[in-house]
């Protein structure tokens, strides 16, 4: 069993002791908490909901309606949501904050509370302290009874989404329809059951297998959207009826395609694709995290727009891009963030645009993935002793590297001409993470090893 506060939001594994698992009674705590911030920062006592259709979700909303409503703030539940539909959804009802209940991609057994501010951006790192704080010291102040809260529902939310997507310049419906594109969807039965065959019917695609859309939260595979995970709907693509396949997590921020032979376009190719067609039409800046691939570096400079990199995590990725005015950015995890909609993670948006994309082109999927260079990532981690500390093994290894380009915002990145390392420490258990690419996998692993060998010999050197 697992419980996991941070300043993003809590999430944790349903079933267990209090403290140690994501319980009722912790559930109650934080969504207190929240709220709590919620009145004393905005004076608002407004507060859209959603959730994703994983099975502990119908009992976590109950608690945390009920939570809101004992501190005297309405409720607006928009039910089964997409998480970008939640984000959209607050500042439409001018409320005061937002809470997503969805574990993202993790298996079925989580649950957990993302926190979103008055804008619909997630909570920033000092805001999330404050109420880390607040469900700490359980400084909660519940309403009198003629106060309580009033609670709403609201299904109106995603044909708005839709609507707002299919009403971007970027994103021609004709181009879509006329490319008469056959496509599978796997939405690992959870919000994009619903939500992807919605928004490709209203793009005019009328071709649609649905696979695993039934929004029941039983999983038939792990919800990451990462190849391992793929095997059923590449087996269906490998046939050859069917132009491309769709692949979103439970919540539907992020976005993963199957090429029509049934290999993988590529997580870290869904934003570089996208931001390719963006940065055609509308020349500018973007922005990923360090971890993302240098392809969208490239495409981006080819463009004559200028590429920045951001510490992990999507408030960072936000951040910067509103710093540097970026048209697009987004994280190498199929997630796209797309500004001219909103600042949050949208594999709707993501599926619009680059669809237009595709069709615009002429091309298959496979062919527009060769247009790209190529880059693959090595993924890797150091297991430490809690007793060693990371920090001071981070900055040896910068040390010893000096020579060579390096950024320091989120852990330690060393460039060597277009090859990569990216070093970080865990925020949940001490472990190093070390992200290396280059033009081949084996490259990327030999790089990444090497690196892994020099932490190994600072750590030996400190026994």
């Amino acid at each position: 069993m697992a419980l996991i506060k941070s300043i993003s939001g809590i999430r944790g594994t349903i079933g267990g002791e209090v403290g140690e698992a994501l319980t009722p009674l912790d559930v109650v705590k934080f969504a207190a908490a929240f709220g709590t911030w919620v009145l004393q920062t905005t004076n608002n006592n407004n507060i859209v909901i959603g959730r994703d259709a994983r099975l502990s979700g119908d009992m976590v909303n109950r608690l945390v309606v009920a939570t809101l409503q004992g501190l005297g703030i309405n409720v607006i539940d928009l039910g089964l949501s997409t998480t970008p539909t939640v984000e959209m959804a607050v500042p439409a009802k001018k409320a005061g904050g937002g809470i997503i209940l969805t574990a993202s991609h993790n298996p079925k057994q989580w649950n957990a509370l993302k926190l979103l501010n008055q804008h619909g951006e997630f909570i920033n790192d000092q805001e999330g302290k404050l109420v880390l704080e607040l469900a700490e010291k359980e400084s909660f102040q519940f309403a009198e009874v003629t106060k309580l809260g009033k609670y709403t529902q609201s299904d109106k939310f995603l044909k708005r989404h839709i609507k707002a997507i299919t009403d971007l310049p970027l994103v021609d419906v004709e181009a879509i329809k006329a490319a008469n594109f056959k496509v599978v969807v796997d939405a690992v039965n959870s919000c994009g059951g619903f939500a992807v065959p919605q928004l490709l019917e209203a793009l005019g695609v009328t071709q649609i297998e649905k696979l695993y859309c039934e929004p029941d939260g039983n999983f038939p595979h792990n919800p990451e959207p990462l190849p391992e995970n793929l095997g059923e709907i590449s087996r269906m693509m490998e046939k050859g009826k069917f132009d491309l396949g769709i692949v979103v997590d439970p919540d539907v921020d992020r976005l993963a395609l199957v090429n029509e032979d049934g290999s993988m376009f590529g997580e870290e190719y869904t934003l570089v694709a996208v931001s390719d067609y963006v940065l055609q039409n509308t020349p500018g800046n973007t922005v990923s995290n360090l971890s993302s691939t240098r392809a969208l570096r490239d495409v981006t400079e080819k463009s004559g727009g200028t590429y920045f990199a951001s510490a992990v995590g999507e408030v960072n990725v936000v951040n910067m891009m509103k710093a540097q005015n970026a048209v697009i950015g987004g994280e190498g995890n199929g997630g796209i963030i797309y500004p001219e909609l909103h600042y949050g993670r949208d594999a709707l948006v993501g599926i619009a645009l680059f669809l237009t994309h595709l069709a615009k082109s002429g091309l298959s999927i496979s062919r527009l993935r060769a247009k790209y260079p190529n880059y693959y990532i090595s993924k890797n981690k150091i297991e430490l002793t809690p007793d060693i500390d990371v920090d001071a093994v981070l900055a040896k290894v910068q040390k010893q590297y000096a020579k060579q380009p390096v950024n320091t915002i989120d852990g330690v990145k060393i460039e060597f001409d277009k090859e990569w390392v990216h070093l970080r420490k865990s925020n949940t258990e001490p472990i190093i993470r070390i992200y290396a690419e280059s033009d081949s996998l084996s490259t990327a692993d030999h790089l990444a090893n090497k690196i892994i060998g020099d932490i190994k010999d600072i750590i030996s050197e400190k026994a």
